[in-house]
């Protein structure tokens, strides 16, 4: 009985990561504007790692105050959690920073959630097709938009 079980286990747990199966494989460059004026350039991996329970982010983008340096700027973590019944993330910057929140979607869309400072923000990938994602940083609530921070587009290219 158990031989019969364990594969459907398994299955469901990796199920559980599959919303990041377009992202993963796959180089993520975009390039903006904050709202205050200051650029956001960033280029992301994703892979999926520890017999797929996880998947693990790397992040290049500007590593100095002035923007002018790039580099490994984040090493993040997404991980479904029993307990919760919730994806959660752990990002860590190369400033000492580390913000954690949770994973959702809504359709194609997938959105972190996560305080900051005293503000409770919303990073979302917006699905326009398997190689493009609308993204926006800000405060949304109730699937609208009260304020947003940064508004761009990540491409992808085929991992090299």
């Amino acid at each position: 009985m158990l031989i019969l079980v364990l594969p459907l286990i398994m299955c469901g747990q990796d199920s559980k990561l599959s919303l990041f199966d377009n992202l993963v494989g796959k180089i993520w460059k975009a390039e903006g504007n904050w709202g205050d004026g200051s650029k956001f350039k960033q280029e992301i991996r994703l892979r999926y790692s520890l017999d797929s329970t996880v998947v693990v982010v790397n992040s290049i983008g500007f590593i100095n105050k002035e923007q002018t340096e790039l580099g490994e700027r984040n090493h993040g973590i997404r991980q479904f959690d029993a307990k919760s019944d919730s994806i959660k993330f752990w990002e860590f910057d190369v400033f000492g920073g580390r913000t954690e929140g949770v994973v959702l979607s809504e359709g194609n869309n997938i959105l972190y959630q996560y305080q900051y400072g005293e503000s409770y923000v919303t990073d979302m990938w917006q699905y326009v097709d398997d190689s493009t994602y609308n993204f926006k940083v800000g405060n949304y609530e109730n699937g609208t938009w009260k304020q947003v921070y940064l508004s761009t587009q990540f491409k992808a290219t085929k991992e090299e």
